[in-house]
């Protein structure tokens, strides 16, 4: 199961446009931890934090651990707004985690010996269709990532959710099918490639044809 990284906070003791500028004004970005049932907790961050965990990516569904006024809340970083102008983060809402109370979160597929796969080796282009998959899950079970092993896939085999590793405690949101996560296409030729064999040709042509004139 993935680990909850912790992240310090101050308590803020009033909401409200204009406290929300003085925190601002005091170098803090302010945010709000809301849900399992209890009254929202007003804090406030370093942005420093925000822009760290918004450069690593994969945000949404990483898990945390705030610790603030004198205590620890589990939550998950649900929305960010930006100044319009320093594209900033200027507020953060964060989903409080309960044990029982299922959330909803991306969790990413990590795809595992594409070297070995007999597809890939014979020219075969992979094609995921999903980076991550939607799933509803209860907080203390959240997987880090979902596993898809490539390892025996050919050209035209695919990965659907039932070939994922990890999935044992999660319920996907898509339930009416076993949808497909990954394909293994046939080798293609690109355009670029075309047009500089056909310019490759040309060329080697009427170097031909040239070298045949001076003959003449």
């Amino acid at each position: 199961m993935a680990n909850f990284e912790a992240i310090e906070a101050s308590a803020r003791s009033r909401a409200g446009k204009g406290v929300a500028r003085a925190t601002r004004r005091e170098g803090k970005v302010p945010a709000v931890i809301y849900g399992a049932k209890q009254e929202p907790s007003l804090i406030a961050l370093d942005p420093r934090i925000i822009m760290r965990e918004l450069k690593r990516g994969g945000w949404r569904s990483r898990l945390y651990e705030i610790e603030h006024d004198g205590q620890k809340t589990r939550a998950l970083m649900r929305d960010v707004q930006f100044h319009p102008v320093t594209d900033m983060p200027e507020h953060v809402d964060f989903q409080r985690l309960a044990p029982g109370e299922r959330v909803r979160v991306a969790v990413v597929v990590n795809f595992l010996n594409e070297a070995t796969s007999p597809g890939i080796k014979r020219g075969g282009v992979l094609n995921v269709v999903r980076h991550k998959v939607d799933v509803d899950v209860d907080p203390d079970q959240i997987p880090e990532k979902f596993e898809a092993d490539l390892g025996t896939l050919d050209i035209n085999d695919n990965i659907r959710w039932h070939n994922l590793a990890g999935t044992e405690h999660c319920r996907p949101v898509i339930m009416d099918r076993d949808f497909v996560i990954a394909t293994l296409a046939p080798p293609t030729v690109s355009a670029e490639q075309l047009a500089a064999e056909a310019a490759a040709a040309a060329a080697a042509a009427e170097a031909k044809s040239a070298k045949g004139g001076k003959k003449k």
